[in-house]
């Protein structure tokens, strides 16, 4: 994962082209809406998310839509909390 312009980048992360209209609820104006989400679940081990850089925390959960808030070891735990299993995280 590479940082560009400020922004997050990540070639696994695509359109994957599915779209619902709008049923009134949302809005209701028959606009269709594309659903985003990266192809792959991440494959960090507990040492590289401890090792990651903030930006990187920051571009990881945005791409999965979690919250980015608190402190770099905030989002360190929560990353490893959401990511790795309990037994990852307590191993070590």
């Amino acid at each position: 994962m590479t940082a560009a312009a400020g922004g997050c980048q990540d070639s696994s992360y695509k359109q994957n082209g599915m779209q619902s209209k709008s049923n009134g609820n949302h809005g209701g104006n028959g606009n269709y809406v594309c659903f985003e989400m990266p192809l792959h679940y991440p494959r960090y081990k507990k040492e590289d998310y401890e090792a990651m850089p903030e930006w990187q925390l920051d571009c990881l959960l945005k791409q999965y839509g979690l919250p980015v808030m608190g402190d770099i070891a905030d989002k360190r735990n929560f990353a490893m909390g959401a990511f790795l299993w309990p037994s990852e995280i307590n191993n070590k």
